[in-house]
C-alpha cells in the first residue's frame, strides 16, 4: 500500500511540473509548425540562416553549423571557439569590421523572407541554460526597418530576468518599449536548464499577450501603438516573422568568461494557429 501511495505521489509530482499553457480556443486552427522531428539538418524550406556579426555588439559569429535537429528537438550550440572575420578592416569604427576575429559561435534562425504571419496564437516549447552571458530569444519582426516594422519579444532571457517585450518607432525613429521584467527567482531557478517551458503569444485587432508556463508575462493594448516616425500606422497590423536564436554577451547580455561551453539552446517545437477569417 505504501509503495502504491508513494508511485501515485510521484506521479502527480511529475503531472505538477508539467508545463500549461492558456487554453487554446477552438477557433483557432494550425497554419505552420516544425515539430523538428528525428535528425539532421533544419529545414531550410521553413528557415534561413543569418551569418557573422549580426546585432547588438554580441560576442557570438553567427553559422549555420551552430543548428541542427537532435532527437527531434532544434538544438543551437553556442561554442568557445575562434573564427576569423572576413570583413576585418584596422581602425574601422563600425564593430562589425573591426574585430579580427569571434571567440564564440551560435547560430540564429528566422522565418523571413519565406513566411510571416499577421494575427494568431504561437506556441513555443524551449529550454536553456540560465548562466552569465547567455542571451536566448524568441521573437518577431515585421517588414521593412526597424523599429518601424514592429517586434515582439516573447522571450528574452539575460542577466538573471525573463522578458517580455514589444517594441515600435517613436518620435525621429527611436525605438519604443513596453518591457514586461520578471526576476527569474519568481519561475524556480533550481533545475531550470533541465526543464521545458511553453511560451504563448497571442495577437489578434484588440490586444496582445504574452505568457510563460500559463503565467502572464506582459499585453499591449493596439490601440495605444502607432509609429510616430513618418506615416502613424501601428506595425502589429502588418506581418510579423519568427526568429530564435542565442546570442552571447553584448549590450546585454553579459561576461560569459565564467560561463561553460558549449551551450545549448533547445526548441522542441514552433506551432502558429490562426482563426479563420
Amino acid at each position: 500500500m505504501k509503495a502504491s501511495l508513494l508511485l501515485f505521489a510521484f506521479a502527480a509530482m511529475l503531472h505538477a511540473e508539467e508545463v500549461t499553457a492558456p487554453p487554446r480556443d477552438d477557433a483557432y486552427q494550425l497554419v505552420w509548425s516544425d515539430e523538428f522531428d528525428g535528425d539532421g539538418p533544419v529545414d531550410e524550406s521553413k528557415w534561413r540562416f543569418e551569418g557573422g556579426f549580426v546585432r547588438n555588439e554580441e560576442l557570438q559569429w553567427h553559422q549555420k553549423d551552430n543548428a541542427s535537429r537532435k532527437n527531434g528537438l532544434l538544438v543551437i550550440e553556442a561554442r568557445r571557439e575562434t573564427v576569423p572575420n572576413p570583413r576585418f578592416e584596422e581602425g574601422s569604427r563600425d564593430w562589425k569590421r573591426n574585430r579580427k576575429e569571434a571567440h564564440y559561435t551560435s547560430a540564429s534562425l528566422t522565418t523571413a523572407g519565406k513566411h510571416d504571419w499577421t494575427f494568431g496564437r504561437f506556441e513555443i516549447r524551449a529550454r536553456f541554460d540560465i548562466q552569465p552571458g547567455l542571451w536566448p530569444a524568441i521573437w518577431t519582426t515585421g517588414r521593412g526597418r526597424w523599429p518601424h516594422g514592429g517586434e515582439i519579444d516573447i522571450l528574452e532571457y539575460y542577466g538573471g530576468r525573463i522578458y517580455a517585450n514589444f517594441c515600435w518607432a517613436g518620435p525621429g525613429g527611436r525605438d519604443v518599449w513596453n518591457t514586461g521584467s520578471h526576476s527569474i527567482g519568481r519561475f524556480d531557478p533550481r533545475g531550470w536548464k533541465d526543464r521545458f517551458h511553453t511560451w504563448v503569444f497571442e495577437w489578434d485587432e484588440e490586444k496582445m499577450t504574452i505568457w510563460m508556463d500559463g503565467i502572464l508575462l506582459n499585453t499591449q493594448p493596439m490601440q495605444h501603438v502607432k509609429n510616430l516616425d513618418g506615416e502613424a500606422v501601428n506595425p502589429f497590423l502588418a506581418p510579423q516573422a519568427m526568429r530564435l536564436n542565442l546570442a552571447i554577451g553584448g549590450r546585454q547580455g553579459g561576461n560569459p568568461s565564467d560561463t561553460k561551453f558549449p551551450q545549448r539552446y533547445e526548441v522542441d517545437y514552433v506551432r502558429i494557429y490562426q482563426k479563420k477569417p
